[in-house]
C-alpha cells in the first residue's frame, strides 16, 4: 500500500513541474527552485523533530506527512523517484546500520 501511495503521489507531483504557480502549490515550489524546496523540507524535518519531542502521536504523524510529502517534492524536482529510494533501502535491509556507515566511510559519531 505504502509504495502504491508514493507512486500515485509521485504521478501527480511530476504533472505538477511546469504547471501555474499560482494556481498549485507545487508548481510554485518548482518555480522558485531548489533553494526554497530544500528550504521546505528543512522546516518540516524541524517541525517533526519538535512534535516527536512532544509526545503526541497524532502530531508527529501530521508533521511526517509533511516532510515526507516536500522530499518527494524534491525527489521529483530531482528527476528521481521513491523507488529508487525504497530501492535503497531494501538494499541496506537486514545490514547492520554501523556497518552500511562504515561501508560507505562516514566516521562514526
Amino acid at each position: 500500500m505504502a509504495d502504491e501511495i508514493l507512486t500515485r503521489l509521485h504521478a501527480v507531483l511530476l504533472s505538477r513541474k511546469g504547471g501555474d504557480p499560482q494556481v498549485s502549490y507545487v508548481s510554485s515550489l518548482y518555480h522558485r527552485g531548489i533553494d526554497t524546496i530544500l528550504k521546505k523540507v528543512g522546516e518540516e524535518a524541524v517541525e517533526t523533530v519538535i512534535a516527536g519531542k512532544g509526545g503526541q502521536p497524532g502530531q508527529v504523524i501530521h508533521e511526517m506527512a509533511d516532510l515526507w510529502f516536500h522530499s518527494l517534492v524534491l525527489l521529483a524536482y530531482l528527476d528521481l523517484t521513491p523507488d529508487q529510494v525504497l530501492a535503497e533501502l531494501e538494499r541496506r535491509f537486514g545490514q547492520s546500520g554501523l556497518s552500511e556507515k562504515a561501508a560507505r566511510g562516514e566516521a562514526r559519531s
